[in-house]
């Protein structure tokens, strides 16, 4: 989501990390950024992480996967209380745009209110990986703390409200309009298949020449195995687009 030395599959890992719904710049950067350097340490007003045109979400939403798949897929948009429905599907996909607390309660960038991350789920997905960040999403909508929110979730895993995911979930990540981080741009498009916590080397994950790359901190009881894919889903080339660039 290539691999030819350890330190680019550090890299890797830490871009994806950041993304996802789940990304930080790099899982070693994350770790170090100092309290006083970190300009994301409480929420921004709730208005910063909409996007007032519905129209303009959904097509957001959709750009994340091949149009023969999001064309006929149900699109979320965020409302005051959470995910809805604005367009109901016929092939069992989701398609919705994440926001920044769709990462690890440690992520420096949990609040940051400009990240924007077009995501497609199969049904499996959907129906297992999906229903942790909408139940996230209404809590941060009531101003819950991340305590709050992890006291929560813990009680929601215990009580098998939230289950790892179901064999065959996946999620498709190629729009070009993505903003995973400040550091990352839209990165590159990419597929991701998730898992109950698997190690590396059970896919091949993370080896020099391996196109295969996983992610086990930024969803709880999940590993994210991403593969990176030659094109947006536009059809345009697959190129990396970094945080500031034009995106033409």
């Amino acid at each position: 989501m290539m691999r030819k030395s350890r330190l680019e599959v550090r890299s890797r890992r830490g871009a994806w990390a950041a993304s996802l719904c789940f990304l930080t710049a790099t899982a070693a950067r994350s770790q170090s950024v100092a309290v006083g350097a970190n300009p994301y340490l409480t929420m921004a007003p709730v208005s910063q992480y909409m996007i007032a045109n519905r129209t303009e979400e959904i097509g957001l939403a959709r750009s994340a996967a091949p149009a023969s798949i999001a064309d006929h897929a149900e699109v979320l948009v965020l409302g005051a209380r959470g995910y809805e429905t604005a367009v109901n599907g016929t092939n069992g996909f989701v398609c919705f745009v994440g926001r920044s607390w769709d990462v690890n309660f440690a992520d420096p960038q949990f609040w940051n209110p400009k990240i924007r991350t077009p995501q497609c789920d199969n049904a499996t997905s959907a129906r297992s990986v999906l229903p942790r960040y909408l139940a996230r999403t209404k809590r941060v909508l009531t101003s819950a703390s991340k305590a709050e929110m992890r006291k929560l979730e813990t009680a929601d895993w215990a009580a098998g409200k939230l289950k790892a995911p179901e064999p065959g979930a996946l999620c498709y990540m190629m729009s070009k309009g993505a903003y995973l981080n400040d550091d990352g741009g839209a990165w590159r498009p990419h597929v991701m298949f998730f898992a109950p916590r698997t190690a590396d080397g059970a896919w091949g994950a993370n080896l020099p020449g391996s196109p295969v790359m996983s992610d086990s901190s930024s969803y709880e009881q999940t590993t994210i195995f991403f593969v990176v894919v030659p094109n947006w889903s536009d059809g345009t080339s697959g190129s990396p687009v970094k945080a500031g660039a034009s995106n033409d």
